[in-house]
């Protein structure tokens, strides 16, 4: 096993972190290593926000559902899929996008994935640890308001930077046969093989929290799975110019 493969197969979600302050030059090398995530047709259909005003963190924090951890940490980035800026390409030319169809929508959303995942990987490089935040979705309207975020341009996650004040440990991650097939798609043994992983999850929170939590992987699914989550964002998504046709 290689470093490369050594750090990636380490991540583990951190939510405490040291009273040390990140370095602007640690900051920059973070955000230039996630320009150099792939991207599709070369669009770089993202922006990247980065948040160290403590008034605007504690707001934030409160928007993404009292996760105070948006409050502590030293830098809170948000990833933002950004059309906006292919749109001034167009006004250049004296043409009109055509932005609002789903391929635009998914390109952009992918395009800020990829690059925040190059964000973490080189976060983790340097000695830092961060935990991803689907909450900035929980209230996209005051988030972009805060943000000044224009017109085709949302914000899909943020992130917490900082160094690390706890060692969590990685979670038990799905076999490896249930995440890869070959030539084509077969579940035919993934059941058991999910069962089998539902044991380990469940000693692994036993563990972590000393008998306080034992659920398991397919429960914890179960029940995510029966509430719509976060319904206003169809709304939004279109006020945002990303109209899905």
């Amino acid at each position: 096993m290689n470093d490369v493969i050594r750090l990636l197969k380490s991540h583990r979600s951190i939510r405490k972190f040291t009273d040390q302050g990140i370095d602007e030059s640690v900051i920059r090398e973070i955000i230039e290593s996630a320009q150099w995530a792939s991207s599709s047709s070369f669009v770089q259909a993202y922006s990247i926000i980065g948040i160290k005003d403590q008034a605007n963190k504690r707001l934030l924090a409160q928007l993404c559902g009292e996760q105070s951890y948006i409050e502590t940490c030293p830098v809170f980035l948000v990833f933002c899929a950004d059309l906006n800026r292919l749109e001034m390409a167009c006004t250049v030319h004296g043409m009109k996008m055509v932005g609002e169809y789903t391929e635009s929508f998914i390109m952009s959303t992918v395009d800020a994935a990829l690059a925040a995942q190059n964000a973490m990987i080189a976060a983790e490089s340097l000695g830092l640890g961060g935990v991803y935040i689907g909450g900035i979705r929980n209230n996209p309207e005051e988030v972009s308001k805060l943000l000044k975020l224009p017109e085709f341009v949302y914000p899909v996650f943020g992130i917490c930077l900082g160094y690390p004040a706890q060692d969590p440990g990685s979670k038990p991650r799905l076999p490896l046969a249930v995440i890869y097939k070959e030539e084509f798609y077969n579940n035919e043994n993934d059941l058991k093989k999910i069962e089998d992983y539902d044991q380990k999850i469940s000693a692994y929170y036993v563990e972590r929290t000393q008998g306080k939590r034992s659920d398991s992987w397919t429960q914890q699914m179960a029940e995510k799975m029966q509430a719509e989550t976060r319904p206003h964002m169809k709304e939004y998504l279109r006020n945002r110019g990303f109209e899905m046709k």
